[in-house]
């Protein structure tokens, strides 16, 4: 535990994150654009940085997670930037979920000044964050993730190696397509259940055990049905990311055609400043259209 872990952006995923780094005994030095949201990390021992450069300066290790491509470009290459106080044999782990070929591409420029970088974008939602139990997929040289792992398990469940450079974000993007395409399933199911006049609690029991079980299911159905919007990631979120995903579908010659659709349903939502509350609200898309809230009487 001798290097000195740096942590930018401490939004809905990060700080959670960074509590966990602080609860593992790292010595830990934060920084985020409102300063405001780095005082409770601070009262539990953490140190803040004025900026990223300042940051960089006091740190070994430096773990990003801001919201999209170009803020992620920002805190790295931007004025105060990261690479501005970065040394050489630095490490720097990115947390974001953002473009895979940009993720590439910042890794030549620190590269060419002797620091190391990983793309390490995770699952789980606020919840996993703030437990712990995130699912982390890594893209990166093998000594370098190894270098990395003390800080990420103390973050995460499940640590992946992926494969190099880019490809933690490439698994990403395969997450977040199975998130919204069975988010749907679960939306399509619960308002059938409820215009069949099934009691929903007992039709959650009754399935999320069998095969038709999933992490949204169990996760996000009770919240469905309970009128609770709470995000542990936000629809605003979730359409960047399903962007990132139908981007690089596009780049790779591939089909997107569920992910296409849900992106439209999250869009009619956006349009209803629905946007801040949580992916799962996908369903009132669903329920607007069937004329029916999935709710527990």
């Amino acid at each position: 535990m001798s290097e000195r872990v740096g942590f930018v952006g401490l939004g809905i995923m990060g700080a959670g994150m960074a509590a966990n780094l602080l609860r593992a005994g790292f010595d830990v030095v934060v920084h985020n654009r409102t300063a405001a949201r780095a005082e409770a990390l601070v009262a539990k021992g953490a140190q803040a940085a004025a900026s990223p450069r300042e940051l960089a300066e006091r740190c070994d290790v430096v773990f990003t997670c801001v919201s999209d491509t170009p803020d992620v470009e920002q805190v790295l290459f931007g004025p105060d930037g990261l690479a501005e106080g970065l040394r050489a044999g630095s490490l720097v782990v990115d947390a974001s979920t953002v473009s895979p070929q940009a993720t590439r591409d910042w890794a030549e420029r620190l590269a060419g000044t002797d620091v190391a970088f990983l793309d390490a974008p995770v699952s789980g939602g606020s919840e996993g964050a703030a437990k712990g139990t995130l699912s982390i997929m890594v893209g990166g040289e093998a000594g370098t993730v190894e270098r990395a792992r003390p800080f990420l398990d103390a973050m995460g469940a499940t640590i992946t190696h992926v494969g190099p450079v880019g490809a933690g974000q490439t698994c990403k993007l395969v997450n977040q397509i199975l998130v919204v395409v069975s988010m749907l399933g679960v939306a399509e199911a619960l308002v059938f259940a409820k215009a069949g006049g099934l009691d929903l609690d007992k039709t959650i029991a009754a399935v999320k055990g069998g095969a038709a079980g999933s992490w949204m299911l169990a996760n996000r159905g009770p919240q469905v049905i309970a009128d609770d919007w709470r995000p542990g990631f936000t629809i605003d979120l979730q359409q960047k990311d399903l962007r990132l995903v139908l981007e690089a579908a596009d780049e790779l010659g591939v089909p997107a055609i569920t992910t296409a659709t849900i992106s439209h349903l999250y869009r009619t939502l956006q349009r209803e400043g629905l946007g801040g509350e949580g992916n799962h609200a996908l369903v009132k898309a669903i329920e607007h259209l069937a004329g029916i809230q999935a709710r527990q009487d």
